[in-house]
């Protein structure tokens, strides 16, 4: 009997400890005073709990403040930026990425290593991302910060802790493990850049983010979660068809989006988006033909996208964002010519405020979640 009231003291403690620890992510900063009225706890339990959050580094308290209470003034509880930190890491076809961020959603360091990753060996790969952890993981504790786990975003399906099928790296049934000792997530790219726009770009809760790259996903955000289907598989709008007797695609059928609108059809020979730019910038006739053909695509298939998902919100991400100016003409002319009167008003069109690191800060952002649902788990405050 007394183990029994143990086990559940302490699972009470971890559920008042995220009760605490979300309001003051949520709507903080607040005082002790206030958090008790905020969550229905008793002063004692909410000074017991804020204790243990300011030991653990992922609150702290400022200067004294009245807020509406009687007496003295209490101080404000706010989320701490110096001690807590997590690792957001990016595989994708051409580049790995990583980087720290506290639980201010601060970028406190991050790195970019170009990397040929088309259909590259997994353990040459992900040996490269092991270092870069051990590289992100030091200069962490250089700077005072403990990293309490990681989220890799990869260009591909996902099942648990393995890559199903990435076809642009030529990976299947990957596990992706031992890159580090810290708890680990893995996810599509896609989806963590919707999450990345959705913390670290300050969108409403509903919106479709698109993002483009050599493939081209998209992420479903409905009141502030991703929709991810049955299998794991919403947001391939890359193979969406855009012209039946198109051009052949790697997916096996023919005039998809991603032969008219993925990286490879953008850039043709050029080496690099930054080339494709000042092209752009010089009003080279090829370029602007490019684009306008991509954006007249994309305005295609984000039509049935619309008319199957009704967003109010449609988000470029991705090199999409480099090149908005250039598509948005395009793609929002395709979208009000083919949505016509059925819909009305067609969906704002948005650039992405985080552009090509919304996966990577998706992937660090999931982890701050994470820990700011269950931190007596994540920092072992059992």
């Amino acid at each position: 009997m007394a183990a029994s009231r143990g086990v559940r003291h302490d699972s009470m403690r971890a559920r008042n400890l995220a009760v605490v620890l979300g309001t003051i992510h949520r709507s903080g900063p607040h005082t002790r005073a206030a958090l008790a009225e905020l969550t229905g706890l008793t002063k004692t339990t909410v000074s017991s709990l804020v204790g243990d959050l300011l030991e653990a580094g992922v609150v702290t308290e400022s200067d004294a403040v009245r807020a509406g209470e009687r007496g003295r003034p209490g101080k404000a509880v706010r989320l701490s930026g110096q001690r807590v930190a997590t690792l957001g890491l990016e595989v994708n076809i051409d580049y790995l990425a990583a980087c720290v961020v506290d639980l201010t959603r601060t970028v406190r360091l991050r790195r970019t290593r170009p990397a040929d990753n088309r259909n590259s060996d997994p353990a040459v790969t992900l040996g490269e991302l092991r270092d870069l952890v051990k590289e992100m993981t030091a200069g962490a504790e250089r700077a005072g910060l403990r990293i309490t786990g990681a989220a890799l975003a990869v260009p591909g399906t996902v099942e648990g802790d393995v890559l199903r099928s990435a076809p642009h790296l030529g990976w299947r049934d990957v596990r992706v493990g031992g890159l580090t000792d810290l708890p680990f997530a893995i996810d599509n790219e896609a989806n963590l850049a919707a999450l990345g726009e959705l913390w670290f770009g300050s969108r409403a809760a509903d919106f479709l983010y698109v993002s483009g790259e050599i493939g081209i996903g998209a992420g479903l955000v409905v009141g502030g979660t991703v929709f991810r289907g049955t299998l794991g598989l919403a947001g391939e709008l890359g193979h969406v068809v855009v012209l039946p007797d198109g051009p052949a695609c790697r997916c096996g059928g023919r005039g998809c989006l991603e032969v008219y609108a993925g990286q490879d059809a953008l850039l043709g020979s050029l080496p690099t988006v930054a080339s494709l730019v000042r092209l752009l910038e010089s009003g080279d006739r090829r370029a602007l033909e490019t684009c306008e053909r991509a954006g007249h695509a994309l305005g295609v298939a984000l039509t049935s996208a619309v008319h199957l998902l009704d967003p109010g919100r449609i988000v470029l991400g991705g090199i999409y964002a480099t090149l908005y100016r250039w598509l948005e003409g395009p793609v929002a002319a395709g979208l009000a010519d083919r949505l016509g009167l059925m819909r009305g008003t067609p969906p704002t069109l948005l650039v992405s405020g985080i552009g090509p690191d919304a996966a990577v800060l998706g992937a660090a952002g999931l982890v701050i979640q994470r820990l700011i649902a269950d931190p007596a788990e994540v920092l072992d405050l059992q």
